[in-house]
């Protein structure tokens, strides 16, 4: 159900939880692993009950061997559908694959196209479209049926020719022909926009409409919102850039948390502060460093998979 998913912070502390716990098991944890794990476990309540969920579910099933717990989870592996068709029988026991489908269903892991966080990726389809997935992102691919299905995340389709793809969506279809568009899914809904030439979206509800170049529209259960101009900085992540244009620091942070392993925080009385710049998205630390040096606030990073923002402290 749509109205019971965790949210994104708490899927990212059940994925650090698992990673913690994947390391452990690993065997090669070294004492400033063991010292990192028990600084994150004491920063939230929310870490240290995930953290003894996994334990004991570990305890739970101690007799199947800690290499299924999925070590490298942030990582795609070539095989990934290969293996996950062999072992999912066996992978659905282990506690790690337990706590992590959660918040990465079967499909994500079994997409024909996947990104993990941070990660984005472009290739050329076989009639010469061009297709690029954004940060923990997952997509079917059926060019028989001219079909994508976006099963996670946000793709960028560009068709130069006449006959159409369609994206199938949580929320509807989005049919495209010589046109460029971006396609972004959450749980609630899923925002199209037209960066160039036109598309026909089909939302579960309501008639089929045409969206320009220069629209954008949210599509959800009850069917389409309002058509709205679009902004042209959201689509910086084809070229591995954040922009923001005198953006409140909140909204900018919690885009850029989505390219971030783990978690990141921040003191309420930094939300209004406003941010204008073009970030890489290679080096999320760097961002984090320039903000710094830029605004009135402090980096304070307990392990790499948990930072806080502050305000800066005033010296006498």
């Amino acid at each position: 159900m749509i109205g019971s998913a965790p949210s994104a912070e708490a899927r990212q502390v059940v994925r650090a939880a698992a990673q913690w716990l994947a390391l452990m098991e690993s065997g090669s944890a070294n004492e400033r692993d063991r010292a990192e794990l028990q600084s994150w476990r004491d920063s939230h309540s929310s870490h240290e009950q995930a953290w003894q969920k996994a334990q004991l579910l570990r305890q739970r099933f101690a007799d199947l061997p800690p290499a299924l717990a999925m070590a490298s989870l942030d990582r795609p592996q070539a095989s990934r559908r290969t293996v996950l068709k062999r072992a999912v029988g066996a992978v659905a026991l282990v506690p790690t694959a337990w706590l992590i489908s959660r918040q990465l269903p079967l499909d994500v892991w079994s997409a024909d196209l996947r990104t993990a966080t941070g990660e984005g990726k472009k290739v050329q389809l076989s009639d010469g479209s061009t297709l690029q997935l954004n940060t923990a992102s997952a997509v079917d691919i059926d060019m028989k049926n001219r079909l994508l299905k976006l099963v996670e995340g946000e793709i960028a389709l560009n068709v130069p020719g006449s006959s159409p793809l369609t994206i199938q969506t949580h929320f509807g279809q989005v049919i495209v022909s010589q046109s460029e568009v971006c396609v972004r899914q959450g749980q609630t809904g899923c925002k199209v926009s037209v960066l160039k030439g036109a598309v026909q979206l089909q939302p579960l509800r309501g008639p089929v409409f045409s969206l320009r170049g220069g629209q954008q529209v949210n599509l959800q259960a009850i069917g389409a919102g309002a058509v709205e101009p679009f902004d042209v900085l959201a689509p910086g992540w084809r070229d591995g850039v954040l922009m923001a244009q005198n953006q409140p620091l909140g909204d900018f942070l919690r885009e850029l948390s989505t390219y971030r392993p783990g978690i990141l925080r921040w003191e309420p009385e930094l939300e209004s502060l406003r941010v204008t710049g073009s970030f890489r998205l290679e080096d999320t630390d760097r961002i984090l460093a320039l903000l710094a040096a830029s605004l009135p606030l402090e980096v304070h990073s307990r392990t790499r998979y948990w930072v806080t923002l502050l305000p800066r402290k005033n010296i006498v």
